[in-house]
């Protein structure tokens, strides 16, 4: 039996192939063994075969006939949803979203925004783990149900070797590996910009779109880049670090140790910046009396503020919106996308963030480029990590990436 997916009990005879057909019913739902093989050019007897074996080991059911106006009915066959599980964790700079996904990717439990502090330190890491078994055991499944964990970070990630070089790199072990050793199952690490793209463009806003760049605005500034629908990593999968494109010419030093960087003037923590020195300028904000002290003031913090209604979270919030056009109208210019999604903690401020991004595109992208590129907001919010960590976890252990 195979059982490199922490029990996924899918036997070493055609393994394979039965993949392929797991893999084909994950993405139609349910389908006849006829269309099966036309689709996977595997001939019907075979498919008949994989498809009893599968049946066997609880993986597929028979959903009955398919109904048909003359000869002999073809049965309907589907996925067993609850015969396996995956675990998506997002982790935030202040919080961790996690989710319990079934086989046909229907989220069967969420934990959303559970306190938590990302630091590079083994406090922090420890913590991480901490939460996701307190999730694992509140979960109510079976351990062995449950094939792998995607757990998403910001930074530099390679995603092939299970290293993260922005966050707990501490020694030579893979984290993917340090992690797993401490849970149980299977981890793969996955950068959390590329995991909202993905996730927005199998269950969010993305239709028929192909070439889709995800902007994930948050205290940093990332990018998810999808390249005829498959994520695009670039060589060690660090593709999409836009948020230290050096486009600025000033003298503020950016959190990667250089200056210029997009983040210096168009992110969640150029935006704490700014307000914290309005504030200490005098300008007025409902923020003023409830943080005598402008250091204590947060993203989330300007952002409610903003949905508030208070002028100067939207003011800066516009010009952190113009700023970050600039840094996109530069990839649409290389990238020539069908769709520019604009996700992440920022893009809950709707309209006060997308039209000056709009307006900013229109200025510094070339028009005839700009105009076959729309412009959407993200649909999926907090969960759009969620899903697409569950997913890229399902696609590889089902060989479809």
């Amino acid at each position: 039996m195979d059982k490199a997916a922490n029990g996924f009990k899918v036997s070493a005879k055609g393994q394979h192939f039965k993949r392929r057909v797991l893999g084909y019913f994950a993405t139609v739902g349910r389908a006849t063994i006829p269309d099966i093989s036309k689709n996977l050019t595997i001939s019907v007897p075979k498919v008949t075969a994989l498809v009893g074996e599968l049946m066997a080991e609880g993986l597929v059911r028979d959903n009955g006939k398919v109904d048909s106006t003359g000869g002999r009915k073809p049965s309907l066959y589907g996925l067993v949803s609850d015969s396996a599980f995956f675990v998506g964790v997002d982790v935030k700079q202040s919080h961790i979203n996690l989710g319990l996904s079934d086989l046909r990717n229907q989220l069967v439990r969420v934990a959303e925004r559970v306190p938590y502090h990302l630091d590079n330190t083994a406090e922090s890491l420890e913590s991480l783990c901490g939460t996701i078994e307190a999730f694992l055991k509140e979960s109510a499944v079976s351990r062995e149900k449950i094939l792998g964990i995607g757990i998403n970070l910001s930074g530099r990630i390679n995603f092939a070797t299970g290293y993260s070089y922005s966050f707990f790199h501490f020694d030579d072990q893979p984290l993917a590996e340090t992690i797993e050793s401490r849970v149980g199952i299977r981890v793969f690490l996955e950068n959390d910009s590329r995991a909202m793209a993905y996730g927005e463009y199998c269950s969010g806003v993305v239709g028929t779109e192909k070439d889709v760049l995800f902007l994930n605005l948050d205290y940093g500034v990332g990018v998810g880049i999808l390249i005829n629908g498959k994520p695009y990593y670039g060589k060690s999968g660090y593709a999409g670090e836009l948020g230290h494109v050096p486009i600025f010419d000033n003298e503020l030093l950016c959190r990667c140790g250089k200056k210029g960087c997009l983040e210096t003037e168009a992110s969640g923590w150029a935006l704490t910046r700014m307000f914290r020195e309005k504030l200490r300028e005098g300008s007025s904000s409902v923020l003023s009396q409830q943080f005598p002290d402008p250091e204590d003031v947060g993203m989330d913090d300007i952002i409610q503020a903003a949905r508030n209604d208070d002028v100067l979270a939207i003011e800066l919030i516009a010009r952190i919106g113009e700023n970050l056009g600039r840094g996109i109208a530069f990839l649409i210019n290389v990238f020539n996308p069908e769709l520019v999604v604009l996700g992440g903690s920022l893009a809950v401020t709707e309209d006060y963030i997308r039209l000056p991004v709009k307006t900013a595109l229109n200025k510094y992208s070339l028009s005839l480029v700009n105009n076959d590129t729309q412009l959407k907001m993200s649909t999926l919010g907090e969960q759009a990590g969620l899903i697409g960590a569950c997913l890229l976890v399902r696609n590889r252990l089902l060989s479809l990436m």
